[in-house]
């Protein structure tokens, strides 16, 4: 591919992370079940994983399902977390294949039993690969995340187990769910929608934005290189001007 060659290989994103959206817009397209539109997503989860392994991108998050899609209808939800336990499933062999370590943040305990089960399993059977972290975010929300990060801070501090004055970045950084996962560099959304919804508030603080209208089950290998690319022409100031970081 044409575009693929115009990716530098040294200023890749360390950390990708994906809004995956979507799916039940292109279900509605084709005239077919949301619960279709979920199936036919997985099949992009696959296609970007394997692409971002191939790349080198050492971190990758993907948005799977959030602590709102708890409010979606009952039947969507059930066929949602079908969806994942399968994925898993058959999804394991990919993992290994490519070296790939699975972990999941979000309040999981929310999960249904069967999922949680099922979840658990592969984090441990992929503990010890290296190539690429690959983070679902399941049952997550990013505001439940820093409530429960302040709460445990505080907790702490009552306790005198930190002080008040010590209170920094990185102290908030080791109560988040992300606490073994670097900043985001880059975060993709598709489907034509230009919003975070909820999700990694703290750690997107300098992260480069990447809007497309695909939706999810349409977005390929081809749509990844190109919002690096895009990625790669800007200039990443962290707050200082131009000169400061050439």
């Amino acid at each position: 591919m044409e575009i693929l060659n115009r990716i530098d290989a040294t200023n890749l994103p360390k950390h990708l992370a994906i809004i995956m959206d979507g799916n039940g817009r292109w279900a509605k397209q084709q005239g077919l079940l949301r619960s279709l539109g979920h199936q036919s997503g997985t099949k992009s989860v696959k296609v970007i994983i394997e692409a971002s392994a191939r790349l080198g991108i050492e971190f990758l998050t993907l948005y799977a399902f959030s602590s709102e899609n708890w409010n979606r209808p009952k039947l969507e939800v059930e066929t949602l977390m079908k969806v994942l336990i399968n994925s898993l499933k058959k999804e394991l062999v990919t993992l290994q294949k490519n070296n790939i370590k699975l972990n999941a943040i979000g309040n999981l305990e929310k999960l249904p039993k069967s999922a949680q089960k099922e979840l658990l399993d592969v984090i441990n059977k992929t503990k010890d690969n290296t190539k690429m972290t690959l983070t679902l975010a399941l049952s997550y929300g990013s505001r439940e995340e820093l409530v429960s990060a302040v709460k445990n801070i505080c907790s702490k501090v009552k306790n005198n187990i930190i002080s008040i004055d010590s209170i920094d970045d990185s102290i908030i950084n080791e109560h988040l769910y992300t606490q073994n996962l670097p900043d985001v560099d880059l975060l993709i959304r598709t489907s034509g929608e230009h919003r975070i919804s909820n999700f990694l508030l703290w750690q997107i603080a300098y992260a480069e934005l990447y809007f497309t209208d695909i939706l999810w089950p349409d977005f390929k290998e081809q749509d990844l290189y190109e919002a690096i690319v895009s990625y790669q022409k800007r200039e990443r100031r962290f707050g200082k001007t131009s000169e400061q970081i050439k």
